[in-house]
């Protein structure tokens, strides 16, 4: 199983070549940040030309957004507004729900908190919650950090019935706090109570106190069933991303002036899951994890974007993309793309949207360079899939072009156990086949492809329902 995953040094290298080709593809150097008035509809805006970016591209990635159920795109350069475009009858002043990107916003909040002297994330969220907010003993509970809420690691089961069902017959022990991460929903909306219990203020007057009256950045968290989902237009969605891009300051005017906690956020908060911060996902680290499945994928999250990028991903491909290194922000709102599972929409969306950023340049030729220089397995996408869905099985460039015999490439699919349960061959000329995949239960599989000249590379491929 060892030979899907990268050497270290290899997989150290092609994240630095990658970086510094996506850097030179988007085109000039950051400047200084520029933040839209609080109250009014301005903002300053740059011609996409001055960056090199051509008409063509931009349509290219206006179609995609398009086919993929977009209702609004916006991409920020140093803050001003270089592309901007909405889908159908969906306008500038539209409001749609964020979903999971909104923990990313409730994360910010608990940090404000902390730094007004109202909690200390280190407390057990029963100090908040009132004494039995869960099934667990006494002790269990109070092991429970508000930490462990911000970081997913509270413990609580994941596989009950309903993982936003907030009531304590819901919340059971699965695992001792800290040693297991999941993606729970109901632990995180508890934050909202905790909030509201140390602050005095619900989420929405506590949001429009600290940052919406010192930002302009206006919306609404709005309860559907167990949750608290949050509201918002294109631009507001926008703003909240350049205040992630600023570290928490808006125009000089500090918000989140607790540096320390706005590193920890960003940046990996525990070892269990290093693309995770504090209810905010991070590229560029060596494994991730994924809703649902308690398994680490090597490799980024986001193989297309910058390492440096940190993101808030939601329900049905709701995204806010922050890359400090260029100064960009991008946000997607809409419908989910496809028909795939809600849970890796947002991932695998979100790649697909920064391969076609990353062909913005009027010279770029940045797909085969990128593949020559950086390539060195198959890719996969979407993965993780459902079991039903097509497949995309991407080969490095260079195994073309060191291919010279007729002897076809083969592909497998096998189980854990070996069986194999499917098989293709397809020319060595062909840089991408799609496969229709057969009807496969949720699980991991192997993919493995290779000829008598090409070794043979085995990749993971994830099913979920």
């Amino acid at each position: 199983m060892h030979l899907f995953i990268p050497a270290k040094k290899s997989w150290f290298l092609r994240s630095i070549i990658l970086c510094f080709i996506t850097l030179q593809h988007l085109g000039v150097k950051s400047q200084s940040l520029y933040f839209p008035p609080i109250t009014g509809t301005a903002w300053e805006s740059i011609d996409p030309t001055t960056l090199g970016w051509c008409q063509p591209q931009i349509d290219s990635l206006y179609n995609y957004l398009e086919g993929k159920n977009s209702k609004a795109f916006i991409l920020l350069k140093d803050g001003k507004i270089v592309l901007e475009k909405y889908f159908g009858t969906f306008t500038q002043d539209s409001s749609w729900y964020w979903a999971s990107a909104g923990k990313t916003l409730t994360a910010f909040c608990v940090g404000i908190a902390q730094q007004q002297g109202s909690l200390k994330i280190n407390e057990p969220s029963n100090k908040y919650l009132g004494k039995g907010w869960s099934s667990l003993t006494k002790s269990q509970e109070d092991s429970i950090t508000i930490w462990n809420h911000l970081t997913m690691t509270t413990g609580l089961d994941d596989a009950v019935s309903n993982l936003d069902c907030t009531d304590p017959s819901c919340l059971t022990y699965i695992a001792k706090p800290g040693t297991r991460w999941s993606y729970h929903n109901a632990p995180y909306t508890l934050l909202d109570k905790v909030i509201e219990t140390s602050t005095g203020k619900s989420l929405n007057p506590f949001i429009a106190q600290n940052i919406s009256t010192k930002t302009g950045i206006k919306g609404l968290f709005v309860p559907l069933g167990y949750n608290n989902v949050f509201f918002s237009t294109p631009r507001n969605m926008a703003k909240f991303g350049l205040l992630l891009l600023a570290k928490g300051t808006w125009n000089g005017n500090k918000i989140l002036d607790d540096t320390q906690y706005f590193k920890q956020q960003t940046n990996s908060s525990q070892s269990l899951n290093k693309s995770y911060g504090y209810l905010t996902w991070l590229n560029g680290k060596p494994s991730f994890m994924l809703p649902t499945l308690q398994y680490q994928f090597p490799g980024s999250i986001c193989i297309n974007a910058p390492n440096d990028m940190v993101a808030a991903l939601g329900k049905n491909g709701q995204i806010i993309n922050v890359v400090p290194s260029i100064n960009l922000v991008f946000i997607r709102m809409g419908n989910a793309p496809d028909n795939n599972p809600a849970s890796a929409i947002s991932v695998a969306l979100n790649d697909d949207i920064w391969k076609y950023i990353k062909q913005l340049s009027c010279n770029s030729n940045s797909g085969d360079e990128l593949d020559n220089a950086t390539t060195t397995n198959v890719h996969l996408y979407p993965n993780p899939t459902s079991g039903n869905q097509l497949l995309t099985v991407a080969v490095p460039q260079r195994w073309l072009s060191q291919s010279h015999s007729e002897t076809p490439l083969k592909l497998q699919i096998t189980d854990t156990k070996g069986s194999v349960l499917f098989t293709q061959t397809f020319s060595h000329c062909e840089k991408e086949i799609t496969l229709s995949l057969p009807q496969l239960t949720p699980g991991t599989y192997w993919v493995s492809i290779g000829n008598n000249d090409i070794p043979l590379h085995t990749k993971p491929l994830c099913v979920i329902p």
